[in-house]
């Protein structure tokens, strides 16, 4: 953090502790003159922080009502990442939440620049949500706070876990991480009782509790908590392989399909063969025909159906010329 910025701080939090305070005593807090207060004040409110001036010649500034935001100093993008977080919990994906998200929601609003409002506005209205609140589990916000603390200090925890036919276990894991995927939360940890790593859905979590035993941070088994969640969720699910025959070069595919390099086979080049794994053939459907890039079906046979299906509904979907 700058000189300025640190000192931009440490103003913004005096104005919120008094109703008002002359230029000569901002001057000796801060310690800098009278004329580099003013300067400062003028950076605020060019950052639309509604700090008032009274008149006469020791001055005096105050907040306006409505401006008791704690002195946080965000950029733009910052601002924008916060407001939209808001915005997401007071929907509701995690219990408990919404009411204390939309009142903090409220105030960073009024404070926040007009040019960042118009912004995450625009990131709103055009973000669609696949289901609201009820399309997932919510998960208690104690449960989040316990986990997300000992995955910091790096704390053994007990707790009641549930699986998919509501049999109930008690674990003893080392926490890593906490991973948020859509509308469920999910718990990267390592199951001490089995010696292995586990990922724990937040939800079906009960009664998690620290017992005060550190322990050292171990190497996870995948590049990132996400991907681990992501491998993890794939292999509970049926998986069918695919293969297509794309009339492209295997680095444009890789990039336009979002694949890893090793499922991609160039033949020359103007083609290769995508060999991947789908656990929907019709989503693997949609997304090969929505690349615009020219292609064949090599296996399921299933496929070559999915594709005639697919085009007979966007037929009839478009409909007649005119």
């Amino acid at each position: 953090m700058t000189e300025t910025a640190a000192r931009l701080l440490q103003l913004l939090s005096l104005l919120q502790t008094r109703r008002e305070w002359t230029g000569p005593e901002l001057a000796d807090r801060l310690g800098v003159t009278v004329r580099t207060v003013r300067r400062d004040i003028e950076r605020l409110r060019a950052l639309e922080y509604p700090v008032h001036a009274g008149l006469g010649s020791v001055g005096g500034y105050r907040l306006e009502a409505g401006a008791a935001l704690p002195p946080l100093l965000l950029d733009d993008e910052e601002a924008v990442a916060i407001t939209l977080g808001l915005r997401s919990a007071a929907k509701g994906a995690v219990a408990g939440i919404e009411e204390s998200a939309a009142r903090a929601l409220v105030k960073l609003q009024q404070v926040l620049p007009s040019r960042l409002r118009r912004r995450v506005d625009a990131v709103d209205s055009a973000t669609v949500s696949l289901g609201g609140p009820a399309a997932g589990p919510v998960v208690d916000p104690e449960t989040l706070v316990v986990l997300a603390g000992a995955a910091r200090d790096r704390e053994r925890i007990r707790f009641h876990y549930r699986d998919k036919t509501d049999a109930q276990t008690r674990r003893l894991a080392e926490p890593h991480s906490l991973v948020s995927a859509g509308q469920r939360w999910y718990l990267v940890a390592w199951d001490v009782d089995r010696a292995d790593w586990r990922t724990f859905r937040l939800d079906r979590i009960e009664e998690p509790r620290p017992i005060g035993v550190w322990c050292a941070p171990r190497e996870l088994p995948a590049e990132d908590a996400g991907a681990f969640v992501a491998r993890s969720l794939a292999h509970s699910r049926p998986m069918r392989t695919v293969v297509f025959l794309v009339r492209a070069p295997a680095s444009e595919l890789i990039e336009s399909f979002r694949v890893r390099a090793e499922e991609v086979e160039p033949i020359d080049d103007h083609s290769c063969l995508l060999r991947t794994s789908a656990d929907s053939l019709e989503w693997a459907a949609v997304r090969i025909a929505h690349l615009g890039l020219e292609f064949e079906v090599r296996e399921p046979p299933e496929m070559v159906e999915m594709l005639r299906d697919l085009g007979r509904k966007l037929i009839r979907a478009a409909g007649h010329p005119g």
